[in-house]
């Protein structure tokens, strides 16, 4: 028998996959001088901030309370990037960190696509159908930088 992710687990999924983008972005951007790419990342931090809203929004009509990643994970994700822009934050590098972070975006949202099923509720399912096509373009945006 099949097991189907609960809307609730897959509601949380795309919260925290945007909450940690939000995150990376936000521990990223001190760290870039090139403006084309800086411009484009701000640009995906207002997307990401509206998904949000919008899971945000999902949740409390369903009465369903999100958790923001934990601070041990935002510490981890902070050292990472300050690690790896330290001696190299050219715009090249800032797109293959991103593109890291959202590729594993789009395959833990892709799995929980599959996860939940054909009973997953049709505004849960529009909203992570939206999430992955932004982060699939995002990917191929943040390629023109390599």
């Amino acid at each position: 028998m099949e097991e189907f992710k609960k809307d609730s687990e897959i509601l949380a999924e795309i919260y925290r996959n945007a909450q940690l983008a939000l995150t990376s972005i936000s521990d990223l951007m001190p760290e870039v001088d090139d403006e084309r790419i800086k411009e484009e990342i701000m640009r995906e931090h207002e997307e990401y901030e509206k998904i949000c809203s919008e899971a945000a929004s999902l949740a409390h009509k369903f009465g369903l309370e999100l958790k923001e990643p934990s601070p041990v994970k935002k510490a981890m994700m902070w050292s990472a990037i300050k690690m790896n822009t330290a001696s190299d934050n050219s715009a090249q590098n800032v797109a293959q960190m991103l593109i890291k972070g959202t590729v594993q975006g789009i395959t833990s949202l892709k799995t929980s696509l599959t996860d939940g099923g054909k009973f997953m509720d049709a505004e849960i399912k529009k909203l992570l159908n939206q999430l992955i096509a932004l982060e699939e373009g995002f990917e191929k945006k943040l390629k023109t930088y390599l």
